[in-house]
């Protein structure tokens, strides 16, 4: 890594000045992980009876790591390291620290902490909300929850927004640095169309894979113990993370050397846990790869969400849908199951893996078919912030989004519009950055096949991951905030980045399996 500067001031000297700052902007992180871990144990392990304390809970550490954050003395170290980097290449280590401290702060301090501490105790009642909405298939239960956090999420933006910019503008560059509204839109208009052509074209091919191999009984602890066999082949580190369950999956890490990750489990659908776990193992290897000195300050950090999701869809589609990478789980799978797949051929396993077919939920859609599903979330996000769309509506708008889309119809609002946990917990802005992670993941795999070679077939064939793994941690992961996450894949690809790459691939796919 570069820790030089262009005037060719001594980096110990760099350092040195930053100091102070990276040990406020330390303590800050170390605060807020302790409210990861209460999310954690709220999704995991809670029983629904602390839901009130937890909330309360929540609220105080938001606040308390607010103040941290947006502390005067944190603001006065930042202006010394300001000046201390001064004429220092843009991408040199210290640089990068103190441009990504610098917008972390003034965003910070641009949000009055009641507003942090609101958002913090009504987003924990909203999840138990939502929890209990999803489980009755009833979306009027949640819908004032959903009213309560749209108008948190407008005040933030009201908060946040540079003049001109519009309130979802503002909530995506929290998740997408750099990214707009207007961007996004065009990102979804090249991919529209080819894709619901693509879905029309598979279904008229006539070919379709044995849909009940994935749906038969496979034994709950079976799928845990091959999910951690999967897990583990691709490099995670159990050491430094855990496999639990909740009711949506996720990722989250509580600091370095403590990345955790989660599924669900059903009798009948193997591909949901262990896909799952594919995917989760992909957001917790970034961030074991993220470098652990660098904790609390850009360097540390993810580029973006969008970088982070190319990671998890890499590893889930890319690598664990490949036949390379079935010809060597395919025995561990089958043998692990026994009778159930016992009719089985691999051929036959591997091509219902690869079904390609309308589905009504966004975690176990095709990998053509789960932008459609992206768009639809896009849309309903955008008319709720502004307005144009009353959380009472929301229900309707979806189902008839979903016909239009992909023509099929959910069975009831668990299915549809109750289905994902991320508006109970405000995060607005965040699924456009799933498309985006499609797109990138796709162009940086294609840009490690280009410096690795024919080999990584065959290294995936006998369950060697490493080259891969140690390519996304030079390439990707070590470079924390360095560079904007659009950037940083056009520099590791040498393309700009556009979703040509994910069209090629998903086009492949269809040829392959469908024929079309």
């Amino acid at each position: 890594m570069r820790r030089g500067a262009e005037s060719g001031t001594p980096s110990g000297a760099m350092s040195d000045a930053l100091k102070p700052l990276i040990e406020g902007l330390r303590e800050a992180a170390t605060l807020n992980s302790v409210l990861f871990a209460l999310e954690w144990d709220e999704q995991t392990q809670m029983p629904p009876g602390g839901a009130e304390h937890r909330a309360n809970q929540k609220a105080l550490l938001a606040r308390l790591t607010h103040e941290k954050a947006t502390a005067p003395a944190l603001g006065e170290a930042l202006a010394r390291a300001e000046a201390a980097v001064t004429g220092f290449a843009p991408d040199a280590d210290d640089a990068v620290i103190v441009r990504q401290a610098r917008r972390a702060y003034d965003r910070a301090v641009k949000l009055p902490g009641s507003l942090v501490e609101e958002t913090a105790r009504v987003t924990a009642h909203a999840h138990h909300a939502w929890v209990d909405a999803r489980k009755h298939a009833d979306a009027a239960r949640f819908a004032p929850w959903l009213a309560r956090v749209i108008d948190l999420c407008q005040q933030k933006a009201r908060c946040l927004g540079a003049e001109g910019q519009s309130a979802y503008d503002t909530l995506v560059d929290e998740y997408e640095p750099g990214a707009t509204t207007a961007e996004l839109n065009e990102v979804f208009g090249t991919l529209k169309a080819p894709l619901v052509a693509l879905v029309a074209k598979v279904g008229a091919s006539g070919r379709a894979p044995r849909r009940d191999l994935m749906t038969r009984a496979f034994a709950v602890e079976v799928q845990e113990r091959v999910g951690r066999i999967a897990a583990e082949k691709l490099g995670y580190d159990f050491a430094r993370g855990r496999l639990d369950v909740s009711v949506h999956p996720f990722s989250i890490t509580l600091g370095p050397g403590d990345s955790r990750i989660t599924t669900r489990y059903h009798a009948n659908r193997f591909g949901d846990s262990f896909f799952g776990v594919l995917h989760e193992t992909g957001h917790a290897l970034y961030e074991q790869g993220l470098l652990p000195e660098h904790f609390g300050t850009g360097l540390g950090e993810a580029a973006s969400l969008g970088l982070h999701e190319s990671q998890s869809r890499l590893w889930e589609n890319l690598v664990g849908r490949s036949r390379p990478f079935w010809a060597h789980f395919w025995p561990i799978v089958r043998d692990a199951f026994g009778a159930t797949l016992a009719d089985v051929r691999e051929e036959e396993f591997l091509f219902a893996a690869n079904d390609i077919r309308p589905s009504p939920i966004r975690v176990e859609a095709d990998e053509v078919t789960y932008n459609l599903h992206i768009l639809l979330r896009f849309e309903i996000e955008q008319a709720l912030i502004s307005g144009d769309l009353k959380p009472h509506d929301v229900d309707a708008a979806w189902n008839d989004k979903l016909r239009a889309l992909l023509g099929i119809t959910p069975r009831d609002a668990a299915e549809g519009c109750l289905q994902d946990v991320h508006w109970s917990g405000a995060s607005f802005g965040y699924f456009p950055t799933y498309t985006l992670g499609n797109l990138y993941g796709a162009q940086l795999f294609e840009a490690a096949r280009r410096d690795l070679g024919d080999g990584l077939d065959v290294d995936f064939a006998r369950g060697d991951f490493s080259a891969l793994r140690g390519w996304l941690r030079k390439h990707v992961h070590a470079h924390g905030q360095r560079y904007l996450a659009k950037d940083l894949v056009t520099r590791v690809s040498g393309k700009p980045f556009s979703a040509d790459a994910f069209l090629r691939h998903v086009n492949s796919k269809a040829e392959t399996w469908f024929g079309v």
